[in-house]
């Protein structure tokens, strides 16, 4: 009666500890940073996310990110790793359950008389087939399904990593198409000028070799010249590159019509795009995701490293027929079982066990660290977007009206130079102010649409996460 009442103790006891878990509680670590933008409180709340499609506008861009986003290496390796996490979770996940084989073996043997104890030659023969699982360990402390925790945490941390990829993929493909365009117009820009000062230098030559200008007149026209030649090289082998690293991110050679020069005024993006409050960051941003993630994992390895001081059980079974003739192996009364129960109690490992806890506590406070960087990273990526964005909106405005106001000043020049009324020296400085002008404003109208692709990506993306296992 004693020995019933022990037994019922025990196994009620072994059926609760199946339950446990020694995967401390999960407490998502403070946000290091301030709550609001320096924007207006309406322009945070209204915050809905704006994908890709939306958000460019442009037809050839559009289909150069969707065929980058079919051919990039970057991103092709991300997805396989992904499919590489979900198979190694999967691999954990089948610890939680026996692995059930059928077996099926023959042997047979010759003993020499000299060996055998009846003093003959003797040939003996065993077949046996059976089912069974081999050192299946019973998880009363929660280690398997730790480690199971961890490797399902470290799979979402992938599909995470592939997010990232992708938009930043997106952004950069956006970015390079914009700068071949900004240096194609630049091209432009020089080439008009180059033309311009070699209309000039052959007027200055003519009234040179008329005795109306001075020597100095003319060395003066042709070092504009040369300036402008050199420019010229400079954007055409920047436009060679732009290209080249074009099809480089997108993965395939690219047809001509990807290349045709577009201004960049027409190259529209929407500039309304919403912000929200920062905690929208850890929502939506994937590397924040990703980083926490990774603190879960963290966290449920504190379990498995815990479990590890308390006794590990495993059991090993099988069922199944043997005989000595192969033609009764399945006949009646020829049935085998075997039932080998083993508990390990962990007594003096040197300290090995301690050690790991304290490097599982450790890598989590790493993993604390790396998710709040995320956070302030994310954090300083938006709110210097954001501060460039008015900036740059006036910046462009300012400098579109030097550019009118130094094409002004260059015809007036250019007239009075032509009329004999004024010296070329003031033709060329209006010249010269022009061209620098116009390519001051190519480059910060590069920057105000970069800006805007920049917060784009700094908000995330506007892709949800699609997690399968």
């Amino acid at each position: 009666m004693k020995t019933s009442r022990l037994s019922a103790v025990v196994v009620g006891t072994l059926i609760g500890l199946s339950g446990c878990s020694l995967i401390p509680d999960y407490q998502r670590p403070e946000v290091p940073v301030d709550q609001t933008w320096d924007m207006p409180a309406a322009a945070q709340a209204n915050a809905r996310r704006v994908n890709w499609q939306q958000f460019f506008q442009s037809v050839v861009l559009k289909d150069l990110i969707n065929q980058s986003l079919t051919n990039n290496r970057d991103l092709r390796v991300a997805a396989l790793n992904i499919e590489q996490a979900q198979a190694q979770y999967r691999i954990s996940r089948a610890d939680l359950l026996p692995t059930i084989d059928v077996s099926g073996s023959g042997n047979s043997e010759r003993v020499p008389g000299d060996l055998s104890t009846t003093g003959d030659n003797r040939v003996t023969h065993q077949y046996s087939a059976g089912v069974g699982f081999t050192a299946y360990e019973l998880d009363f402390f929660g280690r398997v399904r730790s480690l199971n925790q961890q490797a399902l945490e470290r799979y979402f941390s992938t599909v995470q990593a592939q997010r990232s990829v992708k938009v930043v993929l997106i952004a950069e493909v956006a970015s390079a198409y914009f700068q071949l365009q900004a240096n194609q117009q630049l091209l432009a820009i020089a080439h008009q000028t180059l033309a311009s000062q070699q209309d000039s230098y052959a007027l200055v030559k003519s009234s040179y070799d008329q005795q109306v200008a001075t020597e100095l007149d003319l060395s003066q026209a042709e070092s504009t010249v040369r300036t402008a030649e050199a420019a010229q090289a400079r954007y055409e082998r920047q436009v060679a590159q732009d290209k080249n690293a074009l099809v480089l991110l997108v993965g395939k050679p690219l047809a001509p019509q990807s290349f045709v020069a577009i201004e960049l005024d027409a190259l529209r993006v929407d500039e309304q795009l919403p912000v929200g409050l920062p905690s929208d960051l850890l929502m939506y941003r994937p590397d924040i995701l990703g980083a926490e993630h990774d603190l879960k994992a963290a966290n449920a390895n504190i379990g498995a490293a815990r479990a590890a001081f308390f006794p590990s059980i495993t059991l090993t079974a099988s069922a199944g027929a043997a005989s000595a003739d192969l033609g009764q192996l399945f006949a009646g009364g020829q049935g085998t079982w075997s039932f080998v129960p083993s508990i390990n109690i962990p007594i003096f490992n040197a300290g090995r066990n301690q050690a790991n806890l304290d490097v599982a506590r450790v890598q989590k406070s790493i993993e604390v660290a790396n998710y709040q960087k995320a956070i302030q990273v994310a954090f300083r990526e938006v709110a210097d977007s954001l501060t460039a964005r008015d900036s740059l909106n006036t910046q462009v405005i300012a400098e579109t009206r030097l550019v009118q106001a130094n094409q002004r000043n260059f015809e007036l020049a250019d007239s009075l130079y032509k009329e004999g009324v004024d010296t070329y020296l003031n033709s060329l400085d209006a010249q010269r102010s022009l061209f620098s002008s116009q390519q001051s404003l190519v480059t910060t109208k590069l920057l105000r649409i970069n800006n805007l692709v920049s917060l784009y990506k700094a908000l995330g993306g506007g892709e949800g996460a699609d997690i399968k296992l």
